[in-house]
């Protein structure tokens, strides 16, 4: 994810780092590669002269900016409860680790449980970026359980598993009150539905057929609109051109990396900083070491 201080309004203008202009900038290479075409035959293709005009460009790129305006809605929509669902673990975590602190005498098992809750976060941050969780899980685990866990498709699942287990155990024990024991069970649901929710939209992508039919309305619109300005605006066609197709080419490039904000795209969720967030919390709690928190490691850009 970018991170960056408030900027001017005119460095704003310059900006690289963060902006999808890097990114489509073969497209934009090509769209003005035609517009100059569209100028130097006055707007015809094998000598023929193709019908648009500015009213039917009008009309088009109206219904389209509607178009485009749904996806983003859609995409942001994903990113906003996508960032919600963390907050919400975090919270739970916080919650839970509090409850203990007060409801279990003993601060070393407390400790012990605490492992697992770090063990579900990084999993589930594994599981959503499909990377290697064994490095993490061993920190917190050991090789022993972390080995264990190897086989298992829903880590976070069976690690919640594992720790509502132990809280029975020590009900059972008379360590936890019954009352205590359904206070906690609670906390520990509220971890489950946020582990849900983000499997949820990771594993629940906006539908193909959606993306690709607007990528083409999109492509097909910025090929067509220099042919119907070339008469009304004649040399400035590639720069108008050029300039529309970058606000509809970048909302396009924008909704599809805010439509999977687990990934690893610029502007996507920077999970490393959140679970480190959540595990410096707890730390603090428990009265544990602090780990550094995650720092941005390339220009104003968290992962």
């Amino acid at each position: 994810m970018i991170v960056r201080p408030p900027q001017s309004w005119l460095r704003l203008l310059f900006v690289w780092n963060g902006s999808v202009l890097q990114s489509i900038l073969p497209q934009l290479l090509f769209i003005g590669a035609v517009s100059c075409v569209a100028v130097l035959t006055h707007g015809r293709i094998f000598g023929e002269k193709i019908p648009l005009n500015t009213t039917l460009l009008t009309l088009f790129g109206l219904t389209l900016a509607i178009f485009l305006g749904f996806r983003n809605t859609a995409s942001y929509d994903r990113f906003k409860e996508a960032r919600y669902l963390w907050g919400n673990l975090l919270i739970a975590s916080r919650q839970i680790i509090s409850q203990m602190l007060c409801y279990i005498p003993r601060r070393e098992v407390v400790q012990e449980l605490a492992q697992l809750i770090f063990a579900v976060v990084y999993a589930l941050k594994h599981e959503l970026r499909h990377t290697d969780p064994t490095e993490d899980l061993r920190r917190f685990l050991g090789p022993d359980a972390c080995g264990k866990l190897a086989g298992k498709v829903y880590k976070p699942s069976d690690l919640l598993h594992e720790l509502r287990a132990r809280l029975v155990k020590l009900n059972r024990e008379g360590q936890v009150s019954d009352v205590q024991f359904w206070t906690l069970d609670t906390q520990l649901a509220e971890m489950g539905k946020a582990v849900g929710g983000c499997e949820r939209i990771a594993y629940t992508p906006i539908p193909f057929a959606y993306s690709v039919l607007l990528h083409r309305t999109v492509y097909t619109y910025c090929i067509l609109l220099p042919f119907g300005l070339v008469d009304a605006t004649e040399l400035f066609t590639p720069l108008l051109c050029l300039f529309l197709a970058y606000t509809l080419i970048a909302l396009e490039a924008i909704a599809g990396e805010v439509a999977e904000p687990f990934g690893l795209a610029p502007n996507a969720l920077a999970l490393d900083a959140m679970a480190r967030n959540i595990e410096r919390s707890i730390c603090e709690l428990c009265e544990l070491p602090l780990p550094e928190p995650v720092k941005p490691h390339l220009p104003y850009q968290l992962t």
